[in-house]
């Protein structure tokens, strides 16, 4: 096949070309906004192994997927990630794959960041909503702000490019996203901003109260910054704008005032074989089932494009007081951030 083939197309003529893949529901931290305290983790039955990830990526790849994104949990915590890291950067060698690429939240980069850039990785997205030392400490309820830091050193040492996602929060950060955006500038790193998404049962009553509409951000940054509008895509949701003062780019992702699903070109595979057409619909495919049942690569290519007629036109979110429950029952860390 090909490295321009893409058999993938849904049912609204869009191409399948970007995969997300969580490697794992495991994560050294419990962030308030995306999992419970005490969190039950999946039994190692129903996870996939290593070389089953890898050989449904690679069913993926083939079937015209450009761009593939692990994230978890946390993924640089699953046990001998890198096997699957460096097996899956030889796709980008034969160009049958244009990028790959992570999400994480930093805490193990200092360990990973060299080996991460050596398998082909050139950008990796750091979750960071917070500078505060305490305040990350409360949010991610055990992480190290200054563990973090050090990742984002050994990341710009490796020579990956940085994007810091931060989620906006009303009554917890809100009073930071100008001091974000200075810090990204200093440090040479692109930022994006993202609405809280109403998915899991941590409280609905919570997710109301943090809700902060990025539309309301973006005019507070304009009261200090520039933000010259562009047109730049990363095949992700996000709006960027250039930040005229700092060179860097802006991105603010609003699922919830700004539907962007018209273009949506991305499913997720989650770390137990699932894969959702749509992270805001509960309709899905269980690929675990198939490659368990040791199927031929032809009928796992059937299984997965079947799934494909099923992706739906976009998602329902909605954050407000006649919607108490989430949009979706199951929490982020499971379909992967």
């Amino acid at each position: 096949m090909g490295s321009h083939n893409n058999s993938m197309i849904d049912p609204f003529g869009r191409h399948i070309s970007y995969l997300r893949v969580s490697v794992t529901d495991r994560c050294d931290f419990r962030c308030v906004y995306c999992v419970a305290e005490d969190m039950t983790f999946l039994p190692k039955s129903e996870v996939l192994t290593l070389e089953e990830l890898d050989r449904l990526c690679g069913a993926f790849i083939r079937l015209g997927v450009r761009k593939l994104r692990l994230a978890g949990g946390e993924p640089l915590v699953r046990r001998n990630i890198m096997s699957l890291v460096q097996g899956l950067g030889r796709h980008l060698r034969t160009g049958a794959l244009d990028e790959l690429s992570l999400t994480t939240n930093g805490s193990q980069l200092a360990r990973y960041a060299d080996e991460l850039k050596s398998a082909g990785m050139r950008r990796i997205n750091v979750s960071l909503d917070t500078l505060d030392a305490a305040k990350f400490a409360a949010i991610t309820r055990w992480g190290k702000l200054d563990k973090v830091k050090e990742g984002l050193d050994a990341a710009k040492r490796a020579g990956l490019h940085v994007k810091i996602n931060a989620v906006a929060l009303r009554g917890v950060n809100d009073d930071e996203f100008d001091h974000l955006v200075g810090w990204c500038g200093e440090q040479g790193f692109d930022l994006v901003f993202i609405e809280v998404m109403p998915m899991g049962e941590i409280g609905a009553a919570a997710r109301l109260d943090q809700y902060l509409p990025l539309s309301m951000v973006r005019a507070e940054l304009q009261r200090r910054w520039t933000l010259d509008e562009t047109d730049y895509r990363t095949g992700g949701p996000a709006r960027y704008y250039i930040v005229r003062e700092t060179g860097r780019r802006l991105g603010l992702i609003t699922p919830l005032t700004h539907n962007f699903c018209e273009s949506c070109n991305r499913v997720r595979l989650t770390c137990t074989g699932t894969l959702y057409m749509c992270l805001g619909q509960d309709d899905a495919a269980d690929l675990r089932r198939v490659l368990r049942s040791r199927l031929n690569d032809a009928e796992l290519d059937g299984a997965i494009l079947e799934a494909i007629t099923r992706k739906p036109r976009g998602h329902d979110f909605v954050i407000d007081r006649r919607h108490q429950r989430p949009a979706v029952a199951r929490h982020m860390s499971v379909t992967g951030g």
